[in-house]
């Protein structure tokens, strides 16, 4: 009999699980490079970047990648309704296809909360931390987008293959009574939808939705915490694995449900893994380097806030030197003009003296 798990105890465990991933990453990031950070832009005199100051006009500067996650939201409803390939199914076939009918351990709505919500909830966090606008926009548009270009290609996939499911033949005769043509290919009389579904198998949907997500956030978090310092702290790699391994857990579930064959599984967690990896380095820099804990945007307004500082000093120096020169040479100008009439005065008494 197995054991059925409520709403409630699966939401309380996940609360549980990002409060320790969040304990973790603030207490490393106390003793570690991310502290360092912190005093980096105080001794820049960076201004502050916050949603007040810099959102609106860092949305409109990427209003376009905006637009493109839209269209790729249009792009992946419309592949979820079409009907993928009817590939041919004999009756040879079938005999690897006999598993029975599950329902999902992982549920289908808790893919966008473990592969969307939690993350953005991590990196909401981190904002209120540092205060870094730049940090919670690329992240969250990086992480959207690994997500959203992961799902086209894997139904786009999906669509294409039309690999049967470990359990299509109760998909298929849900009486077990089989029936096929003369070519000998299945003549399916179970419900339109569980066939279609059916045809879903490769690759697994929620594997690379799991590691496409969470792949992001162990990437973000291996930044942010310095994990790769060269100092040999072996605690921070826990931190990065755990994503990993939530996401890995939700594979075997698939394979466990007889929902998807291992291949599919595999095919699915390297396409999540590769594609948020191509999505990390858009916005940010390689986790082992110096500068890995903060994105490029970030740095780039450091160095412009200089530059327009050093400009700006080397611009009124002169303009203060000359105010200083006006202001040491008007006394002497004062004083030339009373000698010169001292002068004028002895001269006059003298003048006198002699008349």
């Amino acid at each position: 009999m197995g054991i059925q798990i409520s709403f409630s105890h699966r939401a309380s465990k996940a609360l549980q699980l990002c409060a320790l991933i969040l304990r973790f990453l603030f207490f490393v990031h106390g003793v570690g490079k991310y502290k360092l950070s912190r005093i980096r832009k105080v001794e820049l005199g960076a201004p502050a970047h916050t949603i007040k100051s810099h959102g609106a006009a860092l949305a409109m500067n990427h209003k376009h990648d905006w637009l493109i996650l839209l269209f790729l939201a249009m792009v992946e409803v419309s592949l979820l309704m079409i009907h993928p390939f009817r590939r041919f199914v004999g009756k040879d076939m079938m005999e690897d296809l006999k598993y029975p009918m599950k329902e999902n351990t992982v549920p289908v709505w808790s893919v966008p909360v473990y592969g969307v919500v939690l993350p953005i909830a991590i990196f909401l966090l981190v904002y209120i931390r540092r205060g870094d606008v730049y940090d919670l926009h690329h992240s969250t548009l990086g992480l959207l987008f690994s997500v959203l270009a992961t799902a086209v290609i894997t139904d786009a996939i999906k669509d294409a293959v039309g690999r049967p499911r470990p359990d299509f033949f109760y998909r298929c005769f849900p009486d077990g009574k089989e029936f096929y043509d003369q070519l000998g290919n299945v003549i399916c009389h179970g419900k339109a939808s569980d066939i279609r579904e059916g045809h879903k198998s490769f690759p697994s949907g929620h594997t690379s939705a799991a590691f496409a997500g969470l792949g992001f956030l162990s990437l973000y978090l291996s930044g942010k915490i310095q994990a790769f310092d060269r100092r040999g702290h072996v605690a921070k790699l826990c931190i990065i694995f755990l994503p990993l391994l939530v996401a890995s857990l939700i594979g075997v579930s698939r394979v466990n449900d007889y929902w998807h064959h291992w291949q599919d599984v595999f095919a699915g967690g390297l396409l999540g893994l590769v594609v948020a990896a191509f999505c990390y380095r858009q916005f940010f820099p390689n986790p082992y380097d110096d500068d890995g804990w903060g994105p490029y945007a970030y740095f780039k307004a450091m160095e412009e806030a200089r530059c327009n500082t050093n400009t700006s000093n080397n611009m009124t120096a002169p303009d203060v030197q000359a105010q200083g020169i006006q202001i040491v040479n008007q006394p002497g100008r004062q004083n030339g003009g009373a000698v010169r009439n001292l002068s004028s005065a002895q001269d006059a008494l003298e003048s006198g003296r002699s008349l």
